[in-house]
């Protein structure tokens, strides 16, 4: 299956972080060529969410097997207790990255159109 956005400027507004997109109200350099605003801190913060978006689905297909595997009896006891303090950990760390870079939970999610959101 694959998914398109109707309009680049639609996907780029839902990929760039705030103060990205290039200011096209007014021609800001020579030759009428829009510039971006690279505020270093929308940059990191932009860089992190992305990021971050991304180990949070690579957590979910995790503990999605981990399920599986479980649901199918191919983990022993002692298994299913390390994986699952793995999966906590994980999450845990993940939440205080979230909180460093100031997003919300919301923020990790991605709207991926007619396959519906992430999470």
């Amino acid at each position: 299956m694959r998914v398109e956005s109707e309009s680049m400027t639609e996907f780029a507004r839902v990929m760039n972080p705030e103060g990205m997109l290039p200011d096209t109200s007014q021609n800001n350099h020579a030759g009428g060529r829009a510039r971006l605003n690279l505020d270093p801190e929308s940059v990191k913060n932009g860089l992190g969410q992305l990021v971050l978006t991304l180990v949070k689905l690579l957590h979910e297909l995790l503990e999605r097997q981990a399920l599986r595997r479980i649901d199918g009896g191919s983990l022993n006891e002692e298994e299913i207790e390390r994986l699952g303090l793995t999966l906590m950990r994980q999450a845990e760390e993940i939440q205080r990255l979230r909180e460093v870079f100031g997003l919300k939970e919301e923020d990790l999610n991605l709207d991926l159109g007619p396959l519906g959101s992430l999470f």
